[in-house]
């Protein structure tokens, strides 16, 4: 930390970098900051100043491990087993998996908002009921959530909600603490602050009781974080101590068509006129809806009128469908897509999935986790080993998303073939058998004979390294996999190379988490490595999200492809571009996606302390439906295409909010078509 610098916000990682960087810019290095998001700034503030909260909180541990939410929710899970079972943890209709996160996204979200955890009950019985026996339940949740907390600092792991509560009910408060805030920094910054949490706002009035100089930013029309954790009303507050000032945009843009638009939704019995940028792709199926977009961009682009890095599709939930259909068709015409910030499980990847097999297969009694056809594919993916002469002479760009394909050695028939023959299933060990247990083993060519053989004795080397302790973790199985079969990964393109170092970041952490316990533990140490194995593997099989790997952002020249978002993602990134597609724009999800996590409405500072009802929640979609569209129409600047199909993926009939601003459009264009054909 810099010495009397200046205190820089943003609001996400992504948004911290760039602006990072543009004041480097701009001040060529001259000025010491320090850019934080408001949650960073809490587990930095915690780790710079553990002793003085472990001293608090009357804990011995000398250093903290922030736990991951992959690890945190499995953790949970393990701990709260027996309210599970004794059904005291659960509710009708909602499986294990999500009553645990939504048990832990609570504990987050009291936390950012300054709400002790005993409080917690009490407020779920006022806000949402105490019949059919749900008081109870609301209990139970407090007191699982305090035996969380009180265990993860026993053990000196930390959540992001154990950070946040420590930091505003301990550190904070702290006159020690407190006073070194001011001698560190003579001046904060924070842009976005409708994006904060409560007690960001605790923080920035401690720091302006202090007469540091403060300049926040705030867009009135965004909130896009409202219901996960971030409180706008409440930070807006800060604007009573601030002299105000309004900002116009530096460019045109569409914003200013949000009214007649909001006024076709709101009133949709009113006749409208809707302005000639909101234009209407409409079809019967969804299937021809994303052809006809893919037409509308590729005939735009090959004429001229747009590139590509201009366009970008929006829609309030892309699913793996329309994801797949745009790329495709998109990159036959040699026009990218790019997925911004595409959530997928790191076990949909075949690389992945290879990988841990090949830790199923190495560490004794996962048998029954290892089945034929991931064994043949791991044998197909594994064959694809760069030529190590050609690679060596000619390295591949890594920062490219597509890439030379290397043909695999072994074919999936050969390999389907091999696990028919030579694959020995075993619940405690099972194996490779040599090559000439398959009578007709000649049928696999000696290419395909060799890189099978090559494989096999590469498995029963570390099988014998590892029964004879000369293995330290599963980390190290997974980088020697990696530095043997892919070279390291360096000749992958830059998406894939992702993979690795996210699988590779994700595995550190467990096992650091794995260490962690097994201190002091006798019957966690004295556990088989094996069984912490099998259930990172089921853990990353169960579809698991782990978080990015860093840094999250790729090198090098900017992309010049389509942009392909989801509505939060596209409002969270702050981009803007000429034209926009709003793909589904007659679905429900426009009005009823982005719901807000469990409980959200009730730990807002605003929140009446009253039973929260269906026409509070209707009012509170509406007016999140209403700050999307200014928000999105201030993001373009030239034209919005609302593309529509009357019958979504499932075959049924959609019927959103913004379907009479859909036909009033359609009808317009074909007046306007039939004036012009006169």
């Amino acid at each position: 930390m810099g010495q009397r610098g200046a205190l820089v916000f943003a609001a996400n990682g992504d948004n911290r970098m760039v602006l990072a960087d543009a004041i480097l810019s701009q001040t060529k290095g001259q000025v010491p900051f320090d850019s934080a998001t408001p949650l960073g700034f809490f587990e930095t503030e915690i780790n710079l100043f553990w002793p003085l909260v472990a001293q608090q909180i009357e804990s011995t541990v000398p250093f903290p491990l922030r736990l991951r939410p992959e690890t945190e929710q499995e953790l949970a899970t393990r701990l709260w087993q027996p309210e599970l079972d004794a059904g005291t943890l659960q509710q009708d209709g909602v499986r294990d998996y999500y009553m645990v996160r939504r048990t832990l996204d609570l504990l987050q979200l009291a936390a950012s908002a300054g709400v002790p955890i005993e409080a917690l009950p009490t407020m779920l019985k006022a806000g949402m009921g105490e019949e059919d026996g749900l008081g109870s339940k609301w209990d139970c949740m407090g007191a699982v959530l305090h035996r969380w907390c009180s265990w993860c600092l026993e053990q000196g792991l930390l959540t992001y909600g154990l950070i946040s509560d420590l930091y505003w009910r301990g550190l904070l408060p702290h006159p020690t603490y407190q006073a070194q805030l001011g001698r560190r920094y003579q001046a904060v910054f924070a842009d976005d602050v409708d994006e904060y949490p409560a007690i960001a706002h605790a923080l920035f009035t401690t720091l302006l009781d202090q007469n540091i100089p403060a300049v926040f930013t705030c867009n009135p029309d965004g909130g896009i974080r409202r219901g996960l954790g971030a409180d706008p009303d409440y930070l807006a507050q800060l604007a009573h101590r601030c002299d105000g000032e309004s900002l116009t945009p530096q460019s045109q843009n569409l914003a200013p068509v949000s009214t007649p638009l909001w006024q076709g939704i709101s009133e949709p019995f009113v006749i409208n006129e809707i302005p000639t940028a909101i234009q209407s792709i409409q079809t019967v199926s969804r299937a021809e809806l994303l052809r006809q977009v893919a037409d509308v961009i590729y005939q735009s682009v090959a004429n001229e009128t747009i590139a590509p890095q201009e366009i970008a599709i929006v829609g309030p939930g892309v699913d793996a469908i329309a994801r797949y259909a745009l790329r495709e068709m998109l990159g036959a015409r040699g026009i990218g897509v790019e997925s911004l910030n595409e959530q997928r499980a790191i076990a949909s990847a075949a690389l992945v999935r290879a990988l841990l097999t090949l830790m199923g297969l190495v560490y004794p009694g996962l048998g029954r986790l290892i089945r034929g056809e991931d064994v043949a594919e791991c044998l197909v993916v594994l064959s694809q080993r760069p030529d190590r002469q050609r690679f060596d002479n000619q390295r591949p760009d890594m920062t490219t998303t597509t890439g030379e394909a290397i043909a695999p050695r072994i074919d999936p028939v050969r390999a389907g073939l091999i696990v028919d023959h030579c694959f020995e299933p075993d619940p405690l060990h099972p194996k490779l058998l040599p090559v000439e247990a398959f009578p007709r083993w000649d049928r696999l060519g000696y290419q395909g004979t060799q890189t099978y053989s090559d494989i096999r004795q590469w498995l029963q080397t570390q099988q014998q390294q590892q029964q004879r302790r000369l293995l330290p973790s599963p980390v190290v199985l997974l980088d020697r996999a990696i530095q043997y079969f892919l070279a390291g990964g360096s000749h992958l393109p830059y998406d894939r190379l992702a993979l690795l170092r996210e699988l590779m970041e994700t595995a550190q952490h467990y096992w650091e988490v794995d260490a962690r316990l097994r201190q002091g533990n006798q019957s966690a140490s004295q556990e088989p490595m094996a069984n912490t194995v099998g259930r990172f593997i089921q853990l990353l099989r169960d579809g698991t999200i782990t978080a990015d790997p860093y840094p999250t952002r790729s090198v090098g020249q900017p992309t010049t492809a389509v942009t392909l978002a989801t509505l939060f993602q596209y409002r969270a990134a702050r981009w803007h571009h000429r034209w926009q597609f709003w793909l589904d724009a007659g679905s429900p999800l426009w009005l009823t996606g982005g719901e807000p996590l469990f409980g959200a409405p009730l730990l807002l500072r605003n929140w009446s302390g009253t039973l929260w009802t269906e026409a509070e929640a209707q009012q509170a979609r509406e007016q999140r439906l209403h700050r999307n569209l200014i928000d999105l129409l201030g993001r373009t600047t030239e034209r919005v295409y609302l593309c529509h199909s009357d019958l979504a993926t499932g075959g049924y009939e959609q019927g959103g909010p913004m379907i009479p601003v859909i036909d009033r459009a359609l009808a317009l264009q074909d007046l306007a078509y039939f004036e012009a054909g006169e």
